[in-house]
């Protein structure tokens, strides 16, 4: 189905569907419902999402090309094998979202709930993930490399595990780090 350029509103609500190779390129969507649905193939790219629900659903190879998310609710949905360059999410609810391996590098995630996410083997390579509830999130063999964290909740990171080179976090996050990895912070 060709949905480029096609405003969703508040209401559309969609459950149970299989949505194979649509092309949703530079949709509007302004509220709808998306409940255990499958997004196979499909095209997001420049699609814009605000206050919009995708709520346990699977995407397999999809394309999320410069596509923008503000206040959506993504809680328990699944990505899988999907293109996310230049994506940018601001604010909302992806808690217990897989995204395991995922190259979400260059991609900007604020203030985006991300509690008991999986985040095993993700790449966030010069991007950012500011201001994020990552409590209880997966996050071994992550890849932050050059990626700004600063605000986010990191006390279920390992260091010891995870590539954190060149990576700009807030001195508090430093001193959670540095007792993450047993050292003794001590004043003189």
């Amino acid at each position: 189905m060709d949905w480029n350029g096609r405003e969703i509103e508040a209401g559309e609500t969609f459950t149970d569907r299989v949505f194979v190779a649509d092309d949703m390129t530079e949709v509007a969507n302004r509220g709808a419902s998306f409940t255990g649905c499958t997004f196979r193939d499909v095209r997001f790219n420049a699609s814009a999402h605000g206050d919009a629900e995708f709520v346990d659903c699977t995407f397999v190879n999809c394309d999320f090309f410069d596509a923008t998310f503000e206040r959506c609710r993504f809680a328990g949905s699944r990505f899988e094998s999907c293109q996310y360059g230049l994506l940018r999410a601001e604010g909302g609810d992806w808690s217990s979202v897989s995204l395991a391996k995922a190259d979400l590098s260059g991609c900007s995630i604020h203030g985006v709930r991300l509690c008991g996410a999986e985040l095993g083997g993700a790449r966030f390579v010069d991007g950012a993930v500011r201001d994020c509830d990552l409590s209880g999130a997966r996050l071994d063999r992550a890849v932050f490399d050059n990626c700004d964290l600063r605000g986010s909740d990191l006390s279920t990171l390992d260091p010891r595990n995870t590539r954190l080179n060149g990576a700009v976090i807030d001195p508090h996050q430093a001193i959670e780090l540095a007792g993450a990895l047993g050292l003794k912070i001590r004043d003189r």
